[in-house]
Formats: structure tokens, sequence, C-alpha cells
């Protein structure tokens, strides 16, 4: 039976990312060797969109994504812009909650919410 999920960042800048996702994010790891890190996540959720017919409308068919999620997202950005998180946008009420996106090493944007859905 499935029991987690591994989710991975392909990124120019391997070694950055995992300083950043280790220093910035505070994310718990195992060292695997050779300084390859797995990061331990905090609970997750999944969701599963519709694809959209073209660019404009959103994303096609067979593309995913990761996006991280917190309790209070004008406090989370104000921690994580303490630690030198760089973030590219404003926080906007999306309908399904608060968004915004911040940029790691290698150039990965990553969306950072705040659900108004209920989590059991």
């Amino acid at each position: 039976m499935i029991k987690g999920v591994h989710t991975m960042f392909y990124s120019s800048e391997p070694e950055a990312l995992r300083a950043f996702l280790r220093d910035k994010l505070g994310f718990p790891y195992s060292d695997v060797g050779d300084g390859w890190l797995i990061f331990e996540l905090p609970e997750a959720d999944m969701g599963c969109h519709p694809a959209a017919e073209t660019a404009e409308d959103g994303k096609p068919s067979g593309t995913h994504a990761i996006s991280f999620y917190c309790d209070d997202l004008h406090e989370t950005v104000a921690e994580m812009k303490d630690r030198g998180v760089e973030f590219d946008g404003e926080i906007i009420d999306a309908g399904f909650g608060l968004v915004t996106h911040f940029i790691m090493p290698g150039d990965v944007r990553v969306q950072l919410f705040q659900p108004r859905y209920a989590k059991s």
C-alpha cells in the first residue's frame, strides 16, 4: 500500500537548491552520501485539476506541480524574507486561499499558499 509521496525538483543548481531547502526552509534531511540530501516533508495533500485546452487557460495534460502550504501566509512570508527568500509577486486571493510564489536556486518558482479548505 502507498504510504507516502516522494517529490523532486530539477535544478541547474542542485547543491544550492539542497542548501536552500535545508537552511532557508528548514526541512530535516538525511544525507544519503556525497551531499545528496533527502528531505523529510510535513503533511501533504494532493489535488487533480482539469487540463487546459490552451496555455492561456492553464496547464496541459501531464503537467504536475509542487506547492507548499501554511496556516498564516503573511507570517510565513515575513519569516522566509527574514531568511533571505526572494518572492515573485504579492499575496493574492485565489478563491481557494491566499497565494504567492517564491524563487529557489536554479530559477525554480514555487507556489506557497494558505488554504481555505478544511484539512482533516
